[in-house]
C-alpha cells in the first residue's frame, strides 16, 4: 500500500506567485534605491519611476494570477462533484498538471470548514463536515430512529447479536466459520478448544458488556475492563491482557511490510488515554457547551483515536470496535445491538487501512476515516434491514404453508420457528439450553416446546449421554401436510 504524502498548499501557491513577485521586485528595485538616497541627502532627487508598461504588464499578471486563484476556490470546494473527499492521490491522478493548483484549493476550502480537536499539546486532530457527510447522518439518525426494533424476532435477534462477535474475530484472524461460530456460542461457550473459539467467545462477551455498561462514563478503568474481556487467554506480542502497552516495539505494516502507522510513543499513552476520556464524556451537543459533535461522528472518532494511540499491545481493534458500539447505544442508538460493522470492514480492509494513512499523511484529518465508516455504517444498516425482512417474508410463507396443521395443535410461534430450522436443515439437532438462549425462556420451557413436537412425530427424540437431543427428520416437510 505505497501512498504518496500530499505537497504543502502554502509551497504550491509560494511556486505560483514567486516569479511575479520576483519580476515586481525587480522593476521597483532601483526607485526604492533611489528613495534610500534620497533620505541620506539633503540635495533633491530626481525619482524615476519604473516604466509604466512594465509595470501595467506585471500587474495584469498578478491579476491573472489572483483570479486564477478565486476560480480554482469557487471550482474545487471541500468535496468533489460527486460529493466525494479525494485525497491527493486521486486528485493528482485526475488532474495531472493541474493537480497541485487544484489540491492546494480543496485544501484551503477544507481548512475554512474544519474543526479542531486538540487531544494533547503534542496532538492535534481536526475533521470536516461537508454536505455529503451530512446526508449520510441523517440516513443514519431517520433509519435508526423510526425502525421498530419489536418487529425483529426473538430468534433473529439472538442470530444477529452474535454478528459482530464472529465477524469481529474472523477480522483479526479467526479461522472459523458464521456457522461454527454460532453452534460454539449457543451450545458449549464456556468449552472453547483453541485460540480462535476462544477470540470468538471473548468477543461475544466483550458485545454484552458494552451493552451492560452503556450508561456508564468512560474511564481507563473501563476501558482496560474491555480488553481484558477481548483478549482472555489470546493475546499475542507479549502483551498483558487489560495493561497499556511498555515499550515501542509496536508499529503497523501492510501485506508488502510497508510501515503505515508509528504509534505515540508508551511514555504518551497514559496521557492522551486520559484525554480520550475526558473528550468521550464531555457534552458536545451545543447546549451544555457551544461546541457541536454529532454522536454518530463522535463514535467514529473514538474508533480511529483508540486506532492511532494504540494503547495495548494487541486487542486494539477488537477494543476500538466495541467503544464505538459503546457509544452509539450510550446516544440512544438502540439498533445498533444488532448491526454488524466490522463484515464490511473485513472486506474492505485495504481501504479500512488507508482511511486510517490518508489521515496520517494529510495533517492529521480524520474526515477520510468519518467518511468510510458512515458508508459502511449505511451499508451495514441496510444489509440489517434486508436480513429481517427476508426472515420474517419467509416465517409468513412458512407458517401459511402449514397453517391447517398449525391451528389445528394450538402451535406457537416458537415451536413454528422450530419447525421452520428444522425445515430448513433436515438432521439439524435441537437441545434444551440453546432454544433458551435462543428464545430468552427457561430450559424447562424449551425442553417443554421440543417435547410437544415430538410427540406429534415432527422432532425424533434421541438419547446422547445425560442430555436428549431431538432430531429433524428428513420427511419433516410430508409430516406437516398430512
Amino acid at each position: 500500500m505505497k501512498i504518496s504524502n500530499p505537497p504543502k498548499f502554502d509551497d504550491i501557491f509560494l511556486q505560483m506567485f514567486l516569479p511575479v513577485g520576483m519580476k515586481m521586485v525587480k522593476h521597483i528595485e532601483p526607485t526604492v534605491s533611489q528613495l534610500k538616497d534620497l533620505s541620506n541627502q539633503n540635495n533633491q532627487v530626481n525619482i524615476v519611476l519604473p516604466p509604466e508598461q512594465e509595470m501595467n504588464d506585471v500587474s495584469a499578471e498578478m491579476g491573472k494570477l489572483i483570479k486564477e486563484c478565486y476560480q480554482l476556490f469557487q471550482t474545487h470546494q471541500a468535496i468533489d462533484e460527486k460529493g466525494r473527499y479525494l485525497y491527493w492521490d486521486k486528485i493528482k491522478h485526475k488532474y495531472g498538471k493541474q493537480a497541485e493548483k487544484v489540491w492546494a484549493a480543496t485544501k484551503i476550502n477544507r481548512l475554512l470548514m474544519r474543526k479542531p480537536l486538540v487531544l494533547t499539546e503534542k496532538y492535534e486532530f481536526y475533521f470536516c463536515i461537508p454536505d455529503t457527510m451530512q446526508a449520510l447522518l441523517h440516513f443514519i439518525d431517520k433509519t435508526s430512529s423510526h425502525y421498530n426494533i419489536q418487529l425483529i424476532n426473538q430468534k433473529d435477534k439472538h442470530i444477529l447479536s452474535m454478528e459482530e462477535a464472529i465477524t469481529s474475530a474472523q477480522m483479526e484472524g479467526a479461522a472459523t466459520t458464521r456457522k461454527i461460530a454460532k453452534e460454539l456460542i449457543t451450545r458449549r461457550p464456556d468449552k472453547p478448544k483453541n485460540d480462535y473459539e476462544k477470540m470468538v467467545i471473548n468477543n461475544y462477551h466483550l458485545m454484552k458488556k458494552v451493552v451492560e455498561l452503556k450508561d456508564e462514563p468512560l474511564n481507563i478503568d473501563l476501558i482496560l475492563d474491555l480488553h481484558r474481556t477481548a483478549t482472555r487467554d489470546v493475546i499475542e506480542n507479549n502483551a498483558i491482557s487489560g495493561e497499556f502497552r511498555q515499550s515501542d516495539d509496536f508499529a503497523i505494516y501492510d501485506g508488502e511490510n510497508n510501515l503505515l502507522h508509528q504509534p505515540p510513543p508508551h511514555e504518551d499513552v497514559a496521557e492522551l488515554m486520559n484525554a480520550f476520556c475526558d473528550f468521550a464524556n464531555a457534552e458536545h451537543d451545543g447546549f451544555r457547551q457551544p461546541e457541536f459533535i454529532h454522536p454518530i461522528v463522535k463514535a467514529i472518532i473514538l474508533h480511529f483515536l483508540m486506532g492511532y494511540i494504540h494503547p495495548f499491545g494487541d486487542g486494539n481493534g477488537r477494543t476500538a470496535r466495541a467503544l464505538f458500539y459503546w457509544f452509539m447505544l450510550k446516544n440512544g442508538y438502540a439498533l445498533f445491538e444488532f448491526v454488524s460493522i466490522s463484515r464490511l470492514l473485513q472486506q474492505a480492509n485495504t481501504s479500512y487501512g488507508k482511511s486510517y494513512v490518508y489521515t496520517e499523511c494529510d495533517d492529521l484529518d480524520m474526515t477520510y476515516f468519518i467518511y468510510f465508516q458512515l458508508d459502511k455504517i449505511k451499508q451495514a444498516i441496510d444489509d440489517f434491514k434486508q436480513y429481517v425482512e427476508r426472515e420474517n417474508q419467509a416465517r409468513q410463507n412458512f407458517t401459511a404453508q402449514i397453517l391447517d396443521f398449525v391451528q389445528q395443535h394450538g402451535l406457537d410461534e416458537r415451536q413454528i420457528e422450530i419447525l421452520k430450522m428444522a425445515v430448513a436443515e433436515k438432521g439439524k439437532t435441537f437441545i434444551a439450553k440453546e432454544l433458551a438462549t435462543q428464545f430468552k425462556i427457561s430450559e424447562n420451557t424449551a425442553r417443554k416446546l421440543l417435547k410437544e413436537l415430538a410427540d406429534l412425530k415432527l422432532l425424533a427424540p434421541l438419547k446422547s449421554g445425560n442430555a436428549i437431543l431431538f432430531v429433524a427428520p428428513a420427511d419433516l416437510v410430508a409430516r406437516l401436510q398430512k
